[in-house]
């Protein structure tokens, strides 16, 4: 067998995100094939064979590559609508038009929102698809051949909705499927696309949509086919005030206990904004390792409130960071929620002590992976596990003066990404994308939004 060929990088700063947040003022980290084989303090190894590349990273801060939590691509193409609504009027307003999505506009949309990702550091993606109209093509898919195709490392979380307004849910009549449809072909997606080996580049999650979207029984036997597949379980959960409410008046309880009702908490699940948590809430995560996706971006655009973050991770619960759909926060990059969760989340009862630099950057790398159930393979530079990671400059006017590197990343303007690698594969080079057009992308997704929005507007 031929040897590993390897990249070395040196002269950087580095952050590893290690359990001891080791880092480095000067350090190296090479890589062979697509693993890390080593890192450390000052040059790499003498004698290294079959080196392919040496990037020398003076000015940089080399970090993990950034891991996305939560997402829904296909609003890339609904972006700017319903700017002033809080979540519930928001879904009322968009679900008519998001129910006419086709295979083309996912696709478009996919790219979409994976090169904005990509393109600032993100190494590792995920979507939560949960909208599948009659006869609108294969939009799993597309989703996941957009995400080949970008070269990024990806989870699809299947979703589906089968309570709708006839049943008191939010989604329109013909926007749901039937619960015996929804799960046959969330079976289906699993056994066709999820992988998982240690170096998978696309697993899938079984994700019922929220509480308001769907049956208590799709949640139950969603549960059931996650476990008998192997395969990890994703929703929303305790995103408002009005989702307590819905929960308080048809289920009796609030989120958490009907969550754990229907066999949703534990170490493989993980929701999204758990903002309206309280002390009961985060205990009963911490005792069964269910994961939070933190939105802080999305939480404030749709004025859901400021999550806990500070008391999860005081009581052990695994929390990563997420863009949310790009109809809820336009921008659709995942580094500028580094600084977003740490300013926020000042503004909560911890006040200046609520989050750090360090922090913020653990949650969007080791905390995603941990979440999606990958801290064994990604989310930290560590000999063995895979070589995703991300050269961010540092040494501009943006950045030159800010004496830390890590607070000049997370406190700083977003920092340009001189290489990305997935896989121990560039994908981003002085911030274009290697892979995909950018400009075509731009363009196809803003015809595929034109294009939705006249369908939308025939009613």
């Amino acid at each position: 067998m031929a040897a590993a060929q390897r990249i070395v990088i040196e002269n950087g700063a580095i952050a590893t995100v290690d359990a001891g947040d080791t880092e480095y003022a000067s350090g190296h980290v090479v890589v062979a094939g697509n693993r890390i084989e080593t890192v450390g303090a000052g040059q790499a190894p003498e004698g290294l064979e079959n080196v392919v590349r040496r990037i020398d990273a003076s000015g940089h801060l080399v970090t993990p590559g950034l891991v996305n939590t939560h997402h829904h691509f296909y609003q890339w193409i609904t972006r700017g609508l319903a700017t002033d609504h809080n979540l519930f009027n928001w879904l009322v307003a968009l679900y008519p038009t998001w129910a006419r999505i086709d295979e083309s506009m996912v696709y478009a949309a996919a790219q979409g929102s994976l090169a904005m990702m990509a393109r600032g550091g993100v190494t590792t993606a995920m979507d939560h698809h949960y909208v599948f109209p009659k006869n609108s093509g294969d939009l799993s898919g597309a989703i996941i051949r957009a995400a080949r195709e970008m070269g990024v490392r990806f989870t699809l979380a299947r979703g589906s909705m089968d309570r709708s307004e006839k049943d008191g849910g939010l989604p329109p009549d013909f926007a749901v499927e039937t619960l015996d449809g929804a799960l046959a072909a969330t079976e289906a997606t699993v056994d066709e696309h999820h992988d998982a080996s240690f170096d998978a580049m696309t697993q899938v999650a079984v994700a019922p949509c929220s509480p308001f979207s769907v049956s208590t029984e799709l949640l139950r036997q969603g549960a059931e086919l996650a476990r008998r597949k192997g395969v990890r379980l994703h929703t929303h959960g305790s995103e408002t005030v009005e989702e307590e409410k819905f929960c308080h008046e048809l289920f009796g309880m609030g989120p958490t206990d009907y969550f754990e009702s229907t066999g949703w908490l534990g170490e493989d699940v993980w929701m999204a904004h758990c903002v309206h948590m309280n002390d009961s809430d985060i205990a009963a995560f911490a005792r069964t390792r269910t994961g939070v996706a933190h939105c802080p971006s999305s939480n404030a655009r749709l004025a859901a409130g400021i999550a806990r973050v500070p008391d999860m991770l005081a009581a052990g619960v695994p929390v990563g960071l997420g863009v949310d759909g790009t109809a809820s926060n336009e921008s659709g990059e995942l580094h500028t929620e580094l600084r977003n969760a740490l300013l926020i989340n000042r503004l909560g009862a911890h006040h200046e002590a609520a989050l750090g630099a360090r922090q913020a950057l653990r949650l969007g790398t080791y905390g995603g992976a941990q979440v999606l159930g990958r801290s064994a393979e990604i989310g930290s530079l560590e000999p063995g596990k895979l070589a995703d990671l991300v050269l961010w400059k540092l040494d501009t006017l943006a950045h030159s003066s800010i004496a830390d590197p890590v607070t000049a990343l997370v406190f700083g303007a977003a920092a340009p990404v001189t290489l990305s690698l997935v896989n121990g594969e560039p994908v981003v080079e002085n911030g274009r994308l290697l892979h995909v057009d950018e400009d075509a992308i731009a363009r196809s997704t803003r015809d595929e939004a034109q294009r939705l929005a006249r369908i939308a507007a025939k009613g």
